[in-house]
């Protein structure tokens, strides 16, 4: 039987199974084969289409809409695919609003874009579903690469060198593959496992070996991989996470978003996971707008996203934003926080009001106190344990061209390189991207 919203703590199963089937369904359902028709053929097919100069994997989206328009979905997800093998995943994930429907020119004229993200899944699952993969291996060069980090940089990188002939193995420290894509994606964007089916179909390329369990650092070293292969392509993302600088931080209910996302994604029985009835996210970011949901999701009461500038200065979209409040999340903005009160256990939050002046943000000593007897930290990761010899820029892994590190034959890419924004459709542009060097490289 369902405990309710309104169980004090931390519990699980606020609300029925049902329920919680309901909350997780679908985000953006597919769309039918005559409803991506009429989307399609919403299309201008410009010429110089600002939707592909938005696009940072270059998908040219004015032919993909007329191989839909035509009647041929799996041409148009060849053609998707040839330019983001994760085009699928892309397609449920990608802030669409703010890069190539943002710039449609449908979208400056009459304020409703080409949905091109949903015409990109329903062509891209109609590949899927075939079974088959349209890419093939060339002959075998003899060359070896090491890629570490099985997430969309690796994943995107492995394939195109795989498709060059050469072989790959990649060493991923998790149970499973797919990085931010298995662990990090909100629940309801991606349903029904897709991010294992996504990387069991690009496997069928051939010529890639995943190693689980295989940590850089720990029975595996960077020296012994440029020994051991012909190429080492970084992609370990950010694995440390910023810590929160409050009173009563280390309470019991105060985590990190990631950790809590990740559990929600890896669960076989939602009705199992406890969420609090208060919850509070720190952060304005895409993790925090996807653990607020989340939280609602699973029945807690009231949840607010407490964020220490303005909404202009958030790092989720207004589309994100709006999602956060249709589910009856709170937005608070200008707030900091300043302790975490509680006997043993979270309780109360305190948090202080913030002004920005020149772009220097300050407290202004006024203070609100909210119920919390869950805080999520959604403050941002970083480079946990970078190894030694490489060149970095800041907290990041410094490249320069198509990912090359200050260390002859090794490449870097995805979040834990310097540049580029971190979104799953960037990671993929730079793991290709990469992998196109190396092939250069190795052949030269």
């Amino acid at each position: 039987m369902a405990q309710g919203q309104i169980a004090p703590g931390i519990v699980s199963g606020r609300l029925s199974s049902d329920e919680l089937t309901s909350n997780f369904t679908d985000l953006h359902p597919p769309l039918a084969p005559h409803e991506a028709a009429v989307a399609a053929d919403r299309c201008y097919f410009c010429y110089d289409a600002p939707c592909v100069t938005a696009c940072p994997t270059d998908i040219d989206i004015p032919l993909f809409m007329r191989q839909i328009q035509a009647g041929q979905p799996e041409a148009a997800g060849e053609t998707i695919l040839a330019q983001n093998i994760l085009g699928g995943m892309c397609a449920r994930v990608c802030p669409t609003e703010t890069l190539c429907e943002e710039v449609c020119v449908r979208e400056t004229a009459e304020g409703s874009p080409v949905e091109i993200g949903r015409l990109q899944r329903y062509a891209t699952d109609s590949v899927m579903v075939g079974g088959s993969h349209p890419f093939q291996r060339a002959a075998p060069t003899g060359k070896t690469v090491a890629v570490i980090g099985a997430g969309p940089a690796g994943l995107a990188c492995a394939h195109r060198l795989a498709m060059f002939g050469h072989d790959v193995v990649i060493h991923e420290s998790r149970p499973k593959p797919g990085g931010l894509n298995e662990y990090g994606i909100a629940a309801y964007k991606s349903t029904n496992d897709f991010a294992q089916a996504e990387v069991d179909w690009l496997m069928k390329i051939g010529g890639i070996s995943i190693e689980t369990g295989s940590v850089l650092g720990e029975g595996v070293s960077l020296d012994g991989l440029i020994e051991n292969y012909d190429a080492v392509f970084l992609s370990i993302g950010l694995a440390g996470v910023n810590a929160l600088r409050a009173q009563g931080a280390d309470l019991d209910g105060v985590r990190h978003a990631v950790d809590f996302i990740s559990d929600v994604r890896q669960a076989s029985d939602l009705s199992h996971l406890p969420v609090g009835r208060n919850v509070v996210v720190i952060g304005g970011g895409m993790t925090a707008v996807d653990a607020a949901v989340k939280s609602k999701l699973l029945g807690a009461e009231h949840v607010t996203i407490a964020y220490r500038r303005g909404r202009d200065a958030m790092g989720a979209s207004r589309f994100e934003q709006d999602l956060a409040s249709s589910h009856g999340v709170k937005i608070m903005t200008n707030v900091q926080p300043v302790a975490v009160h509680g006997n043993g256990a979270a309780a109360v939050i305190e948090l202080e009001y913030t002004s920005s002046h020149d772009g220097k943000l300050s407290g202004t000593g006024e203070m609100i106190r909210i119920p919390a007897d869950q805080v999520l930290k959604a403050i941002g990761q970083n480079l946990d344990g970078a190894p030694e010899g490489l060149k970095l820029d800041g907290n990041k892994i410094a490249v320069s061209g198509a990912g090359r590190t200050s260390m002859g034959g090794v490449w870097a890419g995805g979040d834990c390189a310097s540049g580029g924004e971190d979104l799953t459709v960037t990671a993929v542009a730079e793991g290709r991207d990469a992998a196109m060097d190396i092939h250069a490289t190795l052949v030269s």
